[in-house]
């Protein structure tokens, strides 16, 4: 089992920026892919970004050049830069990692943290 903390949501205004942590514990394989999504009410959640433990990176269209994704493999450890907010980047953030054990994936999910971007 691996368990997923995040840290670092908060209210902030636009064009301003915050980071977000997610710190892994437990049964953690070295090879897997964290990532960052988030979700709005009454919408599906939706990728933000993604990095494989060997530091390739995926982003999704609506925050490219302004998040950045980073992970600290010795800390299991993987952040959010997140600059030039908009409030449409208001959601709650979930950290995600994913596992291939064998020929199957595993997934976690981190509880979540609220950020919030006035206008």
């Amino acid at each position: 089992q691996v368990q997923l903390v995040e840290s670092g949501g908060g209210l902030v205004q636009a064009g301003g920026s915050l980071r977000l942590s997610c710190a892994a514990s437990g049964s953690i394989l070295s090879t897997n892919v964290m990532g960052w999504y988030r979700q709005t009410p009454g919408k599906q959640r939706e990728l933000a970004a993604t990095i494989t433990s060997g530091g390739s990176t995926n982003y999704a269209d609506s925050v490219k050049g302004r998040f950045t994704i980073s992970r600290d493999n010795a800390k299991n450890t993987a952040y959010l830069q997140m600059n030039s907010l908009k409030p449409e980047d208001t959601a709650v953030y979930y950290c995600n990692v994913e596992e291939l054990i064998g020929f199957k994936w595993y997934t976690y999910w981190g509880q979540g943290t609220q950020v919030t971007v006035s206008p």
